[in-house]
């Protein structure tokens, strides 16, 4: 798997995920959208620390910096 996320798309999804879950154990969202939003937000951990997003890949989208040849 080639990285195709950048260090501001990690630290967005990482910033969404810990407020989902503030909301969640602070019981003000709860039921299924709850749990719905918690899984979301643990794929969203998960894609941040590999650093690539399934759904990217289908459609050639890359937030990585693009390093150049010297």
């Amino acid at each position: 798997m080639k990285a195709n996320m950048g260090t501001a798309d990690r630290l967005i999804r990482v910033s969404i995920a810990v407020v989902v879950a503030i909301l969640y154990f602070t019981n003000s969202i709860t039921g299924t959208l709850g749990i719905v939003l918690l899984v979301l937000s643990g794929i969203f951990v998960l894609t941040s620390l590999i650093s690539f997003c399934p759904i990217y890949a289908p459609f050639g989208l890359s937030t990585c910096a693009v390093k150049e040849a010297k």
